[in-house]
């Protein structure tokens, strides 16, 4: 094929009838690396979990573990950059002078990871005029270890890595009266976000708690989907 039909293939395909389509690209590169429609995130499920699936059950030992606390889920984390963070042992709402035995220790498992748009195969004059709809989503589960127990920040960066054109945060409280234990979804799409956008930065962070036993929040379903819708249009 001429490198003038398969650029006619992407703007079929793709239904980019209107969006800046410069002749200066390599158009069969950028069709293969198909970077509309899919996931760019990088091994977006590491427990080998599935949003399909209810969240397994959380395993009980008929012994309590021994040797040190536990803060991260055993998984295959391959692209991502991990981080944990323990928490102070949290003593509100015990009363003064009463003895506790023992307390609740929880921590912060945060996951992150930067898409590189161009080299995922995005151009240029598509992300700075046309901005097409950049859409995150994520899953997690409602494990009841706290009432705040997941946090989401979603970044758009410029070409240096750091200055931030958009960005989005959720941190939601959970209702620990009532206990479904399913899976929690958490969406944005980022639209008119302006020019200069090449990375998205997902970061998520999952709150975990060790007592005798380990009790972690789970995930699964991160994706970050470049659409080949604009709002604007």
């Amino acid at each position: 094929m001429s490198a003038d039909e398969w650029k006619k293939k992407c703007e079929a395909e793709w239904s980019l009838q209107g969006a800046p389509l410069p002749d200066s690209l390599d158009w069969k590169s950028v069709y293969e690396a198909k970077p509309l429609g899919r996931n760019l995130l990088k091994n977006p499920a590491p427990l080998g979990l599935s949003k399909d699936a209810p969240p397994p059950e959380p395993e009980l030992h008929d012994v309590p573990m021994h040797g040190p606390p536990r803060f991260q889920l055993d998984g295959d984390f391959t692209g991502w950059t991990t981080s944990v963070e323990i928490l102070p042992y949290d003593t509100s709402g015990i009363p003064q002078g009463a003895m506790i035995c023992q307390l609740p220790q929880h921590s912060w498992f945060s996951m992150e990871q930067v898409v590189d748009l161009k080299a995922e195969g995005l151009w240029e004059e598509l992300l700075d005029t046309f901005q097409p709809e950049i859409v995150i989503q994520d899953c997690y589960e409602e494990s009841q270890v706290h009432k705040f127990i997941y946090q989401l920040h979603v970044k758009l960066l410029g070409a240096d890595k750091s200055t931030v054109i958009s960005e989005h945060s959720v941190n939601p409280t959970e209702d620990l009266s009532t206990y479904s234990h399913t899976w929690k979804e958490v969406s944005h799409v980022f639209c008119n976000y302006g020019p200069g956008v090449r990375y998205v930065h997902f970061l998520h962070r999952l709150k975990n708690s060790f007592m005798n036993d380990f009790f972690p929040t789970k995930f699964t379903g991160s994706s970050v989907i470049v659409r080949p819708v604009t709002t604007s249009s």
